[in-house]
């Protein structure tokens, strides 16, 4: 079963697999209606699912085992923003949906670097997807190759050489920088630079967190390299799709160990670029030497001059570079296939733990060959151009108008509210005029406090007299408006529960009456049962879940002439009402 949020193009997709797709509806209460005790596991794909998790932060549904897999920078981009603001409420509601699941999956080593702040010990990383082979076909779909160029400060005939490194920052970055402008320098006597009107050697540079002052010494040692200035260029990380496009070779000049192949060599690779790159095990792993990439040593980065002069000849790149790029990119899109297939086999044969009725899917080791060599790619044929390349700026304003992002109401236990506002727009002013609101309120309280009588006496007596009032409300409570409509009734059914994800469930009707196998989870001004404390075993969590709802059956016999005063009694657990509702 798969549930979205919205009708898109990949519904067919499913529906072609055989799998059924319910759309849930966010403009009223959609995850009240959801009893997801029906299903042995979840799988989140995105973090604009995080209003799911409003109902799995609940008994019972905090026992369902959930995959979340992470594939968006957008929220790391906004928790400097939640930290400067204050916002310490929405930091700990992230934290909080974050540690909820039994495994969140990243398609990186960077992203849990970004998601640093929300890590409580349930980080993976299975390398390998398919979408950079999504990014490059959209770019390539797109076709404005000369607009790229322009904005990128080059000629409609240079040759243009584009440097990427890892995602990481470390000391040496600088210097393996340098030491691959120095080896691309013999280049430039094949690029006459008198003559504008020919083709000229540029090189960009893909920059992340890097300061000014490692770019101006890299375009200083560009200088001294001999290259004209402005030749050397660096580029931010948003144009990376844009500058692969146009690039006619790309090298990779990071000699930093990492755990997987950079998925920025993958990029480049389909949009049949010529990859050179150091003889790192993780890179030799996927790169054969002179068949679908070059190399070259990382000790000794001199030897790349060598390695560019066999495939750039005359100012072009020559037809051995050409061929190796076309061998790249038949084999780039499913490059990491297999691995990321099997990891998340392996995932499922450890979090998921299925019936034993049940036809269980294929280990890692069962999946055939041909399963896990390749992505179903005719599967996508509709949609691989409707990838969104660029995300982070539109998913952050998204994640602003989600309820998430205001403070949470004052009363824990109120879950219909969160669930009703999960998508309402945010305010920042307002938010804020209500903090200070918020503030003044509470001060005025604490004066009131102080003025007010205190009790006087022993602690003794002060715990007598609230033990007292406690009786008192008990004795009341046994007789509200609900009680008193119950007594002219011939039928009283009984609902047992369990936690505040089976509030939506449970009747409100006089006719019905909940008893709950826990007190933590009782309704506040609700005529319901503590069937803990008329059947203490229940208190323990070992024999609540061996009983479950005959512990409130017995619980229930236990002096029954006490609580039920009915001629006829019945009992009709929660689960049926959640499923009429399904």
């Amino acid at each position: 079963q798969v549930f979205s949020f919205e009708d898109g193009p990949c519904s067919s997709i499913w529906s072609t697999i055989g799998i059924p797709v319910e759309i849930l509806p966010v403009d009223t209460k959609l995850l009240t209606s959801m009893d997801w005790l029906d299903y042995d596991g979840m799988l989140v794909n995105s973090i604009e699912a995080r209003p799911v998790f409003s109902s799995l932060l609940q008994e019972p549904f905090k026992s369902v085992p959930v995959i979340w897999t992470v594939h968006e920078t957008s929220l790391a981009h906004c928790i400097r923003e939640y930290k400067s603001s204050g916002m310490t409420q929405i930091l700990g509601g992230w934290q909080e949906v974050f540690s909820r699941a039994n495994v969140i999956v990243f398609p990186n080593y960077i992203l849990p670097v970004m998601y640093a702040a929300f890590d409580s010990g349930n980080y993976f990383v299975i390398p390998g997807s398919p979408a950079p082979a999504f990014q490059a076909d959209r770019f390539i779909a797109k076709n404005y190759d000369k607009d790229v160029r322009i904005s990128l400060s080059l000629g409609p005939r240079d040759f243009v050489i584009a440097m990427v490194g890892s995602q990481f920052s470390y000391d040496g970055l600088l210097m393996e920088e340098a030491l691959v402008l120095q080896a691309v320098g013999p280049l430039l006597q094949q690029y006459p630079s008198e003559n504008s009107t020919q083709t000229e050697l540029k090189v960009r540079i893909l920059t992340g967190n890097q300061t000014d002052k490692h770019r101006i010494a890299l375009e200083a040692i560009a200088l001294n390299v001999g290259f004209s200035r402005g030749a050397v260029e660096h580029v931010a990380v948003e144009d990376t799709d844009n500058l692969l496009a146009i690039a006619n070779l790309v090298i990779y000049c990071s000699c930093l160990d990492e755990q997987s192949f950079p998925s920025v060599l993958v990029e480049a690779m389909i949009l049949e670029k010529l990859v050179i790159a150091p003889d790192l095990g993780m890179i030799t792993k996927y790169i054969d030497d002179g068949i679908n990439g070059l190399l070259f040593p990382r000790k000794n980065i001199a030897m790349l001059s060598q390695v560019l002069l066999q495939v750039v000849s005359n100012g072009e790149l020559s037809d051995l570079g050409k061929n190796i790029a076309s061998v790249g990119k038949a084999r780039a899109k499913d490059l990491m296939a297999s691995e990321a297939i099997e990891g998340y086999a392996v995932l499922l044969e450890n979090v998921i733990k299925f019936p034993s009725e049940t036809l269980t899917p294929l280990t890692a080791g069962e999946i055939p060959l041909p399963l896990k060599q390749e992505w179903k790619w005719h599967l996508f044929e509709d949609v691989k151009h409707l990838y969104n390349v660029n995300e982070s700026l539109a998913d952050c304003k998204m994640l602003k108008k989600m309820d998430w992002h205001r403070n949470r109401k004052n009363d824990p236990h109120s879950i219909t509210p969160k669930i009703d506002e999960t998508f309402s727009a945010i305010a920042w002013k307002e938010e804020r005029a209500n903090r200070i609101m918020s503030a003044k309120m509470k001060l005025e309280e604490e004066y009131l406090k102080e003025r007010s009588d205190q009790p006087r006496g022993t602690w003794e007596e002060v715990y007598r007299n609230v033990k007292r009032v406690d009786r008192m409300k008990n004795e009341l409570h046994e007789r509200d408006e609900k009680e008193l409509e119950r007594t002219g009734q011939p039928l009283c059914i009984y609902e047992p529960f369990y936690g505040e994800g089976t509030w939506p469930f449970l009747h409100q009707s006089s006719l019905y009456r909940g008893i709950g196998l826990s007190s933590k989870g009782r309704r506040f001004g609700a005529d319901d049962i503590d069937a803990s404390s008329r059947l203490p075993l229940l208190n323990s969590g070992y024999y609540r879940d061996i009983l479950g709802e005959f512990g409130a059956f017995f619980a229930l016999a236990n002096r029954i002439d006490r609580i039920h005063k009915n001629s006829w009694i019945g009992f009709q657990s929660w689960r049926v009402t959640a499923r009429k509702v399904e």
